[in-house]
């Protein structure tokens, strides 16, 4: 089935916000894109959350057009984000769609946003667009993010924006539309199997002079436990940064 989108939704034990998340697509994206979850060897019941969802979708055409759309796969077992991020930009570029979406599904991140990156992308005429949660002051804030991730990633960013050609205001964000242009270039098998991978893709695009684009988006942070270590992800940050300073 022909689309202009490929949305990939990483989805480890996500079984409590997985349906809240593809509930929150917009109609109009789903008319247009091929819906791919990834379930990382989950342990909970996120599959089972899934056919719930999918269940769901009865009595109209619209219902069943999203249907026709949506994709599951699983890994048995747990291979890291990583390896569901080049998973899922893989089969989109298979797909032929021109935009590749990441689309987190633990619901920190707006489904209801997509349009608005899809149509964006594709009149900055950039490499990605990334869902940025400082760019309105006080965000992040008041969407509850705790106070050392709003401290660590502004030092992190403040440090990488030193290191870089493009200034960003939260390169540690994992919402982010892609140009099937410039993913068709990437040797995904050389990336990181772990949540470094946005940032190297976001480095690529940085290195090749390609243009970065952000976009404001909410900050949702509830009870959700974290599966970043945010230490060993710092200091990886920084080993990215020295590397591309040629220290």
């Amino acid at each position: 089935m022909p689309s202009d989108y490929f949305i990939f939704v990483p989805a480890y034990n996500v079984a409590k916000t997985l349906a809240s998340v593809l509930q929150k697509i917009p109609e109009s994206v789903w008319a247009r894109s091929i819906v791919l979850v990834i379930d990382d060897g989950s342990a909970d019941d996120t599959r089972g959350s899934f056919e719930s969802f999918v269940e769901g979708l009865n009595g109209d055409a619209v219902a069943a057009e999203k249907k026709s759309r949506l994709r599951y796969m699983r890994f048995e077992q747990n291979k890291g984000y990583g390896a569901v991020v080049k998973k899922g930009i893989s089969e989109g570029l298979k797909s032929g769609a021109v935009s590749i979406a990441c689309l987190h599904g633990d619901g920190q991140y707006p489904a209801e946003k997509l349009q608005e990156f899809f149509d964006y992308l594709q009149t900055q005429e950039a490499a990605l667009v990334q869902g940025s949660r400082h760019l309105i002051r006080g965000s992040a804030k008041a969407g509850n993010m705790p106070l050392y991730k709003r401290l660590g990633g502004k030092f992190l960013t403040t440090i990488e924006n030193r290191a870089f050609k493009q200034k960003l205001t939260d390169r540690h964000s994992g919402f982010i539309v892609y140009s099937a242009k410039f993913l068709k270039n990437i040797p995904l098998d050389k990336l990181s199997p772990s949540f470094d991978i946005d940032l190297e893709l976001i480095s690529i695009a940085d290195a090749r002079g390609l243009k970065l684009a952000e976009l404001p988006i909410p900050t949702r942070y509830a009870d959700e436990k974290s599966n970043l270590n945010v230490v060993t992800y710092g200091l990886r940050v920084l080993r990215q940064v020295l590397r591309r300073l040629g220290v």
